[in-house]
């Protein structure tokens, strides 16, 4: 019993002493060809590039969270103006009507539309909120000395929120309604439209400026007092 206590012992000291970051930050691994290399000193703007598959490993982007915090800042005013205001108006036979983005959403679920209708509202509403709101708290947070741990888990998800945020797809898709109907009635284009049509171009400008190894690189590591006590940290027992 003894021995087999002491076997477990020692390979999870063995684990524990190999399972651990490496020390130099600068050695990492080409995420589409898995070359293990070190990543080189670039000037700020320039890129560092696999020497294999010729892919950017890295661009260093200066000042990026403080920029990045800026752009997200403006980017969650234009957020609440596009949902808050009416984004068309429209004037036929002596009848208006105005509409917003949730509530063209709406409308469409009252018409029997609810495939269509829940998903403007996921691509429209709820994966831009996402989006902005996770870079907004991971930017916040990321000026901190040591950043926590759920940061990193944040910034996995970045990703998913960015595919299925499709602001530009609902304009080009306004803009073609309202080249049909321009005959049939006259079009008010509300403040709303003009914030969407800023929301276009201001979140592909935080993900080029944000430099995700920059937060990464100030994530706190899980603390030796957070794991389980490994065999060379237990209290040693007497056995006669």
């Amino acid at each position: 019993m003894n021995a087999a206590h002491s076997s477990r012992d020692i390979s999870e000291a063995d684990s524990t002493h190999y399972n651990r970051p490496l020390p130099d930050t600068r050695l990492v691994a080409c995420p589409h060809c898995d070359l293990l290399q070190r990543l080189p000193e670039v000037a700020p703007g320039a890129s560092a590039r696999c020497p294999r598959c010729d892919k950017e490993l890295w661009r260093h982007r200066e000042d990026s969270l403080n920029r990045t915090l800026a752009l997200t800042l403006a980017a969650a005013v234009l957020y609440v103006i596009a949902n808050a205001v009416p984004m068309l108006g429209l004037t036929a036979v002596g009848h208006q009507a105005a509409t917003t983005v949730f509530g063209g959403a709406v409308q469409l679920w009252r018409d029997g539309q609810e495939i269509v209708a829940v998903l403007i509202l996921f691509a429209a509403v709820v994966a831009p909120a996402l989006q902005i709101g996770s870079m907004l708290l991971i930017t916040t947070v990321s000026l901190r000395e040591r950043p926590p741990a759920w940061v990193g888990s944040l910034l996995r998800h970045i990703p998913f929120t960015r595919t299925w945020s499709m602001l530009e797809v609902m304009l080009v898709g306004v803009l073609v309604a309202l080249t049909k109907i321009a005959d049939y009635a006259t079009v008010d284009p509300g403040l709303a439209l003009f914030a969407v049509a800023g929301l276009v171009f201001l979140l592909p400008a935080i993900q080029s400026g944000f430099d995700p190894r920059e937060v990464w690189d100030k994530v706190e590591w899980a603390e030796a007092a957070a794991r389980p006590a490994t065999a060379s940290e237990r209290p040693v027992e007497a056995t006669s």
